[in-house]
C-alpha cells in the first residue's frame, strides 16, 4: 500500500514535549493547496512504553476529548517516562463539526480501519493512525462515548481474543486499573473489525477504549471517571508514574454478545419513551419501550420487550425515531 500523503509538524522521536498538526492534502475551492489541521502532541522522556490517547475519533463524543486537552495541559517531560501521543481530535472536521462523522466525506473514522493513503479524508487519516502511529505503539486508548445519539453508564471496554491468554490477561487487568463502573468485555472476531482498537491489536498494541456518558454533552461525573482512568492506567503502566490519582474502585465485568442483547425501533415516525432507566436489570420478555406515533395519535402505541435478561448499559437519547434506530443494549455478567 502506498505510503500516507499525511505529514506531520512534530518529529516522533524528538524528546521533550511538541505541539503541532498532522496535514491533511484538502484542495478545495476555497483553499486550492490546503490542509487539514489534525492537532497533535507528542511527551517523550527517559525510557518506557509508548502509549497513544486518541479521542475525537466520533466528533460528537466529547467526555474523552475534554479529558485529553486536560492531560496535555498537566504533563511535563520530566513526569513522563517513555512516550505519550495524544491524537484528542482524531476525526478534526467531525470534531469542529461536532458530528458522529466527518462532514466532508460522511466518513466515519471507527468505522474505517485500517484506511486507505489514496481514499478520501476519513480513509486517509485511519490509514496514517494505522500506518504511522500505532506502528510505534505498546498500548492504545481511544475514548469514546455515546454521542448525541446515545447515552451510555461509563464504561470502559476490552476485547479478549481466544487463546491469547498473556495478552487477554493483560485487557482485564487494565479494564480493573481504570476503574470505570462497567468493565464491558467484547470477544468479537479482530481479523475484519474496522476499529481503531481492533487496529491497534492486529499492530501488536494492548488496546482498551471506553464509553464514558454522552448524549452529545458533558458531565462532571463522566469527566471523573475518565481522568482517574486514564491517569491509572499510566501510572500502572510506568508512564506517569508519579502522579497523583486515587486507587481502582474495581470494576463490574460485563459483556455484550449477540442481536438478542440490543432493543430496536419496529415501525417509522415514532416518538420513543423509555420504559427503563440506565442501569436497571431486566428480564425477558420485560417492555422496554413504548413508540408513539404523532401521524395518528388515536393509535395505541408499539410496545418493544426485552428479548433477554440483562442489565442496561445503554439507551437512546432523541425522543424521534425510525426503524432500525437502537433503543437499549444490555450487559450480563462475564464469564471469561
Amino acid at each position: 500500500m502506498a505510503a500516507s500523503r499525511i505529514t506531520a509538524t512534530i518529529d516522533y522521536d524528538k524528546s521533550g514535549r511538541q505541539t503541532g498538526f498532522l496535514r491533511l492534502p484538502h484542495s478545495v475551492h476555497e483553499s486550492a493547496y490546503g490542509w487539514i489541521p489534525i492537532p497533535i502532541v507528542c511527551i517523550k522522556n527517559g525510557s518506557g512504553p509508548t502509549v497513544l490517547l486518541s479521542s475525537g475519533n466520533h466528533g460528537d463524543e466529547y467526555e474523552g476529548q475534554v479529558t485529553l486537552m486536560k492531560l496535555i495541559r498537566e504533563l511535563e517531560p520530566a513526569m513522563v517516562q517513555g512516550r505519550i501521543i495524544f491524537l484528542p481530535a482524531a476525526n478534526f472536521p467531525a470534531a469542529m463539526a461536532g458530528r458522529r462523522t466527518s462532514p466532508i466525506d460522511g466518513g466515519n473514522l471507527n468505522r474505517s480501519f485500517p484506511g486507505d493513503p489514496d481514499g478520501t479524508p476519513t480513509k486517509v487519516i485511519a490509514h496514517y493512525i494505522d500506518s504511522v502511529i500505532l506502528t510505534q505503539c505498546n498500548y492504545a486508548f481511544d475514548l469514546h462515548s455515546g454521542g448525541s445519539s446515545l447515552m451510555y453508564v461509563p464504561s470502559a471496554l476490552g476485547t479478549v481474543v481466544p487463546g491469547a491468554t498473556e495478552r487477554n490477561k493483560q485487557v482485564l487487568e487494565l479494564l480493573d486499573v481504570f476503574g470505570a463502573p462497567i468493565g464491558y468485555v467484547s470477544n468479537r472476531p479482530m481479523g475484519a473489525d474496522q476499529t481503531l482498537g481492533a487496529s491497534a491489536a492486529r499492530r501488536g498494541a494492548i488496546a482498551l477504549g471506553t464509553e464514558m456518558g454522552g448524549s452529545g454533552t458533558v458531565t462532571p461525573a463522566a469527566l471523573k471517571i475518565a481522568g482517574a482512568g486514564v491517569r491509572r492506567i499510566l501510572k500502572h503502566l510506568g508512564v506517569v508514574p508519579d502522579v497523583k490519582v486515587a486507587p481502582s474502585p474495581g470494576t463490574r465485568l460485563m459483556e455484550v454478545g449477540g442481536p438478542d442483547y440490543f432493543v430496536y425501533t419496529p415501525e417509522n415516525g415514532g416518538v420513543f419513551e423509555p420504559l427503563v432507566e440506565l442501569g436497571d436489570t431486566v428480564k425477558a420478555g420485560q417492555p422496554a419501550a413504548a413508540i408513539h406515533f404523532s401521524h395518528t395519535p388515536w393509535r395505541e402505541p408499539e410496545v418493544v420487550r426485552f428479548e433477554r435478561d440483562g442489565v442496561v448499559l445503554c439507551k437512546r437519547i432523541p425522543g424521534r425515531t425510525e426503524r432500525g434506530d437502537c433503543l437499549f443494549h444490555l450487559g450480563t455478567e462475564y464469564r471469561g
